[in-house]
């Protein structure tokens, strides 16, 4: 059975550049979504929320693999993160941070499918961000977006070299800061931590 990996399939919107940011048109896209506020460091709500969707996606990934002999690589976590002024994005004032944590799903995912993952998992575990979670569609467009290497807590230069770069083309700040994470903190060296930042463009 071959496993799809739509990281590798999407490679322009998975894998930019570190040195220079890059501009992308982000097609409509489904996610099981949580939405929620506070210090991701620290916010019990964060980890409730993290925990739900990768306990339902991988209900998914399964039942799927099962039922319609597909397999596929679950998707990375991602992140639409909110300050009051986004051309002054804080790094230092994480408590006040509105967020919605998602996973992006492959076509084959249907709310059906979604609704009978909630079931299963809800049997079996109690995690309270499940009540949260919502499945739909996410179409951000036009964006630039650039590779950075390190910590969470050293993202700030390379978020400022982005903004630069879209004020320099002639661009507007439109929408969420948006992050991707590709590397499991808890197995990857935080100096090699790899998270796409992603900003929509008007």
């Amino acid at each position: 059975m071959k496993k799809t990996d739509l990281k590798k399939e999407l490679k322009q919107l998975y894998n930019p550049p570190e040195k220079e940011a890059v501009i992308v048109d982000v097609p409509k896209m489904n996610f099981l979504m949580v939405d929620g506020q506070g210090d991701p460091n620290t916010a019990q709500e964060y980890r409730d929320a993290i925990e739900a969707l990768y306990a339902v996606s991988y209900t998914l990934k399964f039942m799927i693999k099962k039922g319609e002999e597909v397999d596929y690589v679950v998707m990375p976590l991602e992140g639409l993160w909110r300050a009051e002024d986004m051309t002054e994005f804080n790094m230092g004032n994480k408590d006040a941070w509105e967020w919605t944590s998602m996973i992006m799903q492959p076509p084959y995912v249907t709310q059906e499918l979604v609704q009978k993952a909630l079931k299963q998992v809800e049997e079996r575990r109690n995690l309270p961000a499940l009540s949260k979670m919502r499945f739909g569609s996410f179409h951000e467009g036009l964006s630039v977006q650039i590779m950075h290497i390190g910590p969470y807590s050293a993202e700030g230069p390379t978020i400022e070299r982005l903004h630069n770069f879209i004020r320099e083309k002639g661009y507007g700040l439109r929408g969420k800061h948006h992050e991707i994470y590709l590397s499991d903190p808890r197995r990857s060296k935080l100096g090699k931590l790899k998270t796409i930042i992603r900003q929509p463009i008007t």
